[in-house]
């Protein structure tokens, strides 16, 4: 089966790595988003997709506009593939590239479709609150995530697991999934089921204001937002932007009942070894670990011990920049 794979970020290597070791299929090109600023110093590096591509001497496209660049285009003609496999490559298809391939486009989507349509369905399933996501390759068409569903496969959303480790664990499972459905895809043995698009959602583009901590907010929920956005969630302290790195589930670290209520960003009480209690718009959270701007994020608990932390110190909230 030739294969040519569109596919940008960590969530995608997986799915490439397997196609590279399988003998049934032949990847004949990869094409990625170009390479971008990285990390703090902003160091201009490829798409890890590249990377391995280049290694194995496959052709890389890095299209700025895919459905501009005749040049490119032309190239994936050319290329007389079966199917265009695409997993987080981050531009939308135009019908032209959709209709190339014989056997269509085949997409590997991090959620349980129609839930979570758009950029980022791991991040906002947590954030969300949900106790299950998964896996779901489709076929595409000229919607955002609205093809026909293939095949699905689910995994439980642990109370304290975080939008970095359930990405990983999606992208493998994302992967055993993909070489199934093109296997079966192959032998006419699928047959793509329609989405109700009356119970979609929507997963947008996560933008700086989502991650911003509102102390107001109910502990859980804070939860939620801290560990599915990690680590970027911020909140104000002495005058400083400060990252809340971790926290721990209020059903697993519930607040002692003697802890006084407190204002909402305030800290009420010590978890020794753990961290912080602070007070929320409902209940109080465990904030176990932070960072400092231009330090590594450390434990809570080391701040205690360090005397720069205490009961009746405040998170305040901070003034908004623009998205």
């Amino acid at each position: 089966m030739r294969i040519v794979f569109f596919g940008t970020p960590e969530f995608a290597l997986p799915s490439l790595e397997i196609l590279l070791q399988r003998p049934e299929f032949e990847v004949v090109g990869v094409v990625c988003q170009p390479d971008r600023p990285q990390g703090r110093g902003q160091k201009i590096l490829p798409p890890v997709t590249k990377v391995l591509a280049a290694s194995q001497g496959i052709p890389v496209w890095q299209p700025t506009r895919l459905r501009r660049d005749e040049a490119v285009l032309a190239a994936l003609e050319a290329l007389a593939a079966d199917v265009f496999v695409v997993v987080a490559y981050g531009q939308i298809l135009p019908l032209r590239v959709l209709q190339m391939p014989k056997l269509g486009c085949v997409n590997v989507h991090g959620s349980l479709l129609p839930a979570y349509r758009g950029a980022a369905p791991i991040q906002w399933a947590i954030a969300n609150g949900e106790t299950e996501t998964g896996i779901t390759t489709m076929l595409m068409d000229e919607g955002m995530d609205t093809g026909a569903m293939l095949l699905k496969a689910s995994v439980p959303i642990g109370p304290e697991q975080t939008g970095l480790e359930l990405t990983m664990q999606l992208a493998q499972l994302g992967a055993e999934l993909l070489v199934e459905t093109l296997l079966k895809l192959e032998k006419g043995e699928l047959i793509p089921m329609p989405q109700e698009g009356s119970r979609a959602s929507y997963a947008p583009l996560l933008k700086k204001h989502d991650f911003h901590l509102d102390w107001s907010r109910p502990a859980q929920a804070l939860h939620n937002q801290i560990r599915a956005f990690s680590p970027q969630c911020f909140t104000g302290w002495q005058g400083q932007r400060i990252k809340i790195i971790r926290s721990g589930s209020p059903q697993h670290h519930p607040a002692p009942p003697e802890l006084p209520k407190g204002q909402p960003g305030e800290v009420v009480g010590l978890a020794k070894g753990e961290g912080v209690y602070v007070a929320t718009g409902e209940g109080s959270l465990l904030i176990q670990r932070a960072q400092l701007p231009g330090k590594k994020e450390q434990s809570t608990w080391d701040w205690v011990n360090g005397g720069r932390l205490g009961v009746g110190m405040r998170f305040e909230a901070l003034p908004m920049e623009p998205d």
